[in-house]
């Protein structure tokens, strides 16, 4: 199961699965964000390659509007895919053990 909110502090949270069938939602909802975009990947299970298009669409978007999207909390299973794929290159990443 998927699951994507934002936080009273403006921090995005998601958690489960994010997969081909759960891509649509996940960029709908980050669709609506204007400012920079921190996401919490702690909870995030799974990534696809439709998952990694979200956050390349919103990082695209967001980076014409010259703002950012930061990942925080990036799990070593999560964070070896955005190795892989050349995410790490991308995005401004804090892994879990980054941070305190």
């Amino acid at each position: 199961m998927f699951k994507v909110a934002k936080a009273d502090n403006g921090v995005i949270h998601m958690s489960g699965r994010l997969d081909a069938a759960q891509a649509p939602r996940a960029q709908e909802f980050l669709d609506s964000e204007q400012g920079p975009c921190v996401i919490d990947l702690s909870a995030l299970q799974y990534i696809s390659s439709a998952g990694l298009g979200v956050l390349l669409r919103t990082h695209k978007r967001l980076m014409a509007a010259g703002e950012s999207v930061k990942l925080v909390e990036v799990n070593a299973h999560i964070n070896d895919v955005f190795s892989y794929s050349g995410f790490d290159r991308l995005f401004a990443i804090e892994t879990a053990s980054d941070v305190g």
